[in-house]
């Protein structure tokens, strides 16, 4: 098919390498002309593993470009995705500025019979406002016939490129024919039937309404991150009583119906996607007078992981004031460069304001926000925790976690350790001399 990916941000730009892999005909319309001729020459503008390797192979086919002129990208298409920016506005609710203007841009330039899809994460009830925004940009007579259609995006950074290609499921929900043209879009995923396609691994399609396909995207999400906040509450409480949330919390997932995965406690979720979703539930929950108490809850304890690691430091150091801390890992999660809403650049400000000298370290990022120049960016783990007095583990890069104790353990003034994570040996910690401090433990 022909397709136009409109957003050439992290959504987007994954979406359209991956279904020119597929062997679809792709075009990516960015609104910054800057970034689509970069993209349009192979250079990708944040990190993600593998991604940049296909982006240039995909390139080298043909079937992919990108443009930052509407006509170039959506007049032959069959199918445009919407993968433009969606963050949190002020009343809690997703700013749709930039959905408006992506839509704004592709209407005079539709062919007829298009779909559009949106993939942006939007709340309950966008594809019905797209679907007027669009009869209002368009002619009332003669106006090109279109379709409009919900696909939820579930990436991961990290895995981007196997979680769209090897995905668990597909949600598309839609009307008037639709699903049927976003079906045959996926069917070599839907059959695994591509080159690299696992068959026996065939993913789950799910076709619903539009209103509940955009809610499936909101609801996995706030459940994912509810499971880490009570995994955190759980260790809370057993640092309290004396148990460990090491042994604790294994035994529990290993019941089939609660699960492994996400069950981990740690210094609290961040990311674009966890904090920016469960405040939109949230928020609409209270535009029909309910109240969401466990999701408010959810998030209530998150910042409160944060909050635990100062007064760690706090019970440990006493005063902060002209102490030496070290960060390890800044993006809020391996395998990424991703920094929005990371517990590391929280605890960083607050380490700051306290008085404490800060350094970090990070095997990708290389740069903080203008409000962190303060914080030294060091060139390994080591020099980051040399001469420091405490070091906190806050993404568990293999390079954080594979650490040498006594190398470690010879750099620091101090010997306090707050793994945030609980990634590292500890016994090995412990035999270097070091003392350590986990989560739930």
């Amino acid at each position: 098919m022909q397709v136009a990916v409109v957003g050439s941000g992290y959504v987007g730009t994954v979406t359209a390498v991956c279904l020119a892999r597929l062997g679809h005909v792709v075009v990516g319309l960015d609104a910054d002309e800057r970034r689509a001729k970069e993209l349009d020459a192979g250079e990708l503008p944040f990190f993600e593993p593998g991604l940049a390797e296909l982006l240039l192979d995909t390139l080298g086919t043909g079937r992919l470009s990108f443009t930052s002129e509407p006509p170039t990208a959506i007049t032959s298409s069959d199918v445009v995705f919407l993968c433009v920016g969606t963050p949190t506005g002020e009343d809690g609710l997703p700013d749709l500025s930039q959905v408006a203007a992506a839509v704004r841009s592709i209407a005079p330039h539709l062919r007829n019979g298009v779909v559009i899809v949106n993939k942006s994460t939007v709340p309950v009830g966008c594809g019905n406002w797209v679907r007027t925004m669009l009869e209002e940009a368009l002619p009332r007579h003669g106006a090109p016939y279109f379709s409009v259609a919900s696909n939820p995006e579930f990436l991961r950074e990290g895995s981007a490129i196997a979680d769209f290609l090897y995905p668990d499921r597909i949600v598309v929900g839609g009307e008037n024919g639709s699903v049927e043209r976003v079906r045959d879009l996926y069917q070599p995923i839907l059959t695994q039937s591509f080159a690299e396609g696992r068959p026996g691994e065939e993913p789950r399609l799910f076709v619903t309404d539009i209103p509940s396909a955009e809610m499936i995207k909101y609801a996995a999400n706030a459940f994912l991150a509810t499971k880490i906040s009570y995994a955190n509450e759980i260790a809370g409480i057993c640092e309290l009583v004396g148990a460990d949330a090491r042994q604790v919390l294994p035994a529990i997932g290993a019941d089939a119906r609660i699960g492994t995965k996400f069950l981990q406690p740690g210094i609290g979720w961040g990311g674009s996607c966890f904090g920016k979703d469960v405040t939109a539930l949230v928020a609409t929950a209270a535009d029909y007078g309910y109240s969401a108490s466990i999701m408010r809850a959810n998030v209530e304890v998150n910042q409160g992981q944060r909050a635990a690691v100062i007064h760690k430091l706090q019970h440990e150091l006493k005063v902060l004031k002209g102490r030496r801390v070290a960060l390890l890992g800044l993006a809020f999660k391996p395998n990424t460069d991703d920094l929005r809403d990371a517990p590391a650049l929280d605890l960083a400000r607050r380490l700051l304001a306290a008085g404490a000298v800060v350094s970090a370290y990070d095997p990708v990022v290389r740069q903080l926000p203008g409000d962190l120049v303060a914080v030294r960016i060091a060139a390994d783990p080591y020099d980051a925790a040399e001469r420091t007095d405490a070091v906190v583990v806050c993404t568990e890069w293999h390079e954080v976690v594979d650490l040498d104790a006594q190398r470690l353990a010879g750099v620091m003034r101090g010997d306090f350790i707050v793994d945030g994570r609980n990634a590292l040996d500890a016994a090995a910690m412990r035999a270097a001399g070091l003392r350590i401090s986990g989560v739930g433990w």
